[in-house]
């Protein structure tokens, strides 16, 4: 195209334009930043995290890059860390000993268990550091799955007594939010009573209430060692991939027995339900940025497919943009590195 058919072609558009170009507010990286709508702050950010007992044991995770079963002891270490880039909140989630599970996950009632004492290590180092644990079974349970058996069926109300008493336990031992992940009815409702009637009307709940049953959570079941035990699949309490609906209906269930928070979970799959269940119920909404999810981002930067950071901030914009407050991210340590760095 020579110049002067350029010219002749800018002034036709002027009638079309009309002063409205879009382009002038991007032009320039301060323009773009003043402009902007949506932003990520380390305030967004939870930090999961997975413990194993021993000491200054650090396995990695093989499907997940850069993630590590810690002991308590490195645990700790980490926490500091993120008290140091001012993470609020790391949740904790146990790699227990397969001599210690059971048909019943018991384990999970024990003051002792590896959870407990992660949260009571990690108090007592770092006491200002938000602390959020799982209620659900499985990673206590032979079967590995997330509430009791009877024969091939989970049986609701018995696992939610359990459930119940996981919740004091943990509260006992200093978490400062239950993240019941089970997804069985009445949960909420029967650990809000317990935990107030015990004294700890405190602890926080953020209701793990769209929990699809989805093929992402492939790398988080290596890292507690469920991939090897779990009979049959979830779907008879996790939800169906492709209902939204039926995620409305949890919510308004899950806030009224007492949810303070809502979760949404796979994060990105899923960024419709955050958006619906934001905009109809405005209370405080989150994402989990699930294993597959990030193993699949790491995976594409390893090919060369992907611009690792890039694709990394990208993905937990979209979840803020979508209405999330806040994102549960194996990221978190990174982001929070370079957000501090002011990158």
């Amino acid at each position: 195209m020579n110049f002067e058919h350029r010219s002749r072609l800018a002034v036709d558009l002027e009638p079309i334009l009309a002063g409205r170009r879009m382009r002038r507010n991007r032009r320039t990286d301060w323009s773009r930043r003043l402009v902007r709508e949506t932003n990520l702050t380390v305030d967004d950010l939870i930090w999961p995290i997975f413990l194993i007992d021993g000491e200054n044991r650090r396995e990695p995770v093989a499907s997940m890059p850069g993630v590590f079963r810690l002991s308590v002891d490195l645990a700790v270490a980490e926490a500091e860390r993120a008290a140091a880039l001012k993470i609020p909140v790391l949740a904790l989630f146990p790699y227990t000993d397969p001599d210690l599970r059971d048909e019943t996950g018991s384990e999970a009632l024990n003051p002792e268990n590896l959870v407990c004492r992660g949260l009571r290590s990690i108090k007592r180092a770092v006491p200002h550091i938000g602390l959020m644990t799982d209620v659900a079974l499985d990673p206590y349970t032979s079967h590995g799955h997330d509430g009791l058996m009877n024969g091939e069926t989970i049986v609701n109300d018995e696992t939610v007594a359990q459930l119940v008493h996981q919740s004091l336990v943990q509260a006992e031992a200093g978490t400062d939010i239950i993240g019941p992940s089970d997804m069985m009815d009445g949960r909420i409702g029967a650990i809000r009573a317990g935990l107030d009637a015990s004294g700890h009307q405190d602890v926080q709940i953020m209701a793990y209430t769209a929990k699809y049953a989805s093929a992402f959570y492939g790398p988080f079941r290596d890292a507690v060692g469920t991939n090897k035990t779990l009979k049959g699949d979830k779907r008879t309490y996790q939800m169906d991939p492709g209902n939204t609906n039926e995620a409305i209906r949890e919510a308004e269930l899950d806030i009224a027995e007492g949810a303070d928070m809502i979760m949404v979970k796979p994060g990105m799959p899923y960024l419709d339900i955050v958006r619906r269940l934001k905009d109809a119920f405005s209370v405080p909404t989150f994402a989990y940025q699930v294993s597959g999810e990030y193993a699949m981002i790491h995976a594409a930067a390893q090919n060369g497919w992907l611009d690792l950071d890039r694709a990394m901030m990208e993905s937990l914009t979209s979840f803020k943009r979508a209405g999330a407050d806040g994102i549960l991210t194996y990221f978190a340590p990174v982001v929070a590195e370079r957000l501090k760095a002011g990158a």
